[in-house]
């Protein structure tokens, strides 16, 4: 039975177990990424990844060098 909320097509059904994957998905930077999730009070501070990024590497740079390796 169709979904009346879905503007989806009947003729544009695709059957996913014939799907590949795509090939070229894995030569991307997009592969390397991580995911972390913040608490509230930390992402009301650090809002963009850039800025994450550049406070956890200053932190990596202040802590002493048997603590990195």
């Amino acid at each position: 039975m169709p979904n009346p909320e879905d503007d989806l097509q009947p003729e544009y059904r695709f059957d996913y177990q014939k799907a590949k994957p795509n090939r070229f998905a894995a030569n991307n930077d997009l592969e390397k990424l991580k995911v972390v999730v913040l608490d509230d009070d930390v992402a009301q501070i650090f809002t963009t990844p850039e800025a994450v990024n550049k406070a956890l590497r200053a932190f990596i740079e202040a802590m002493p060098q048997s603590q990195t390796q």
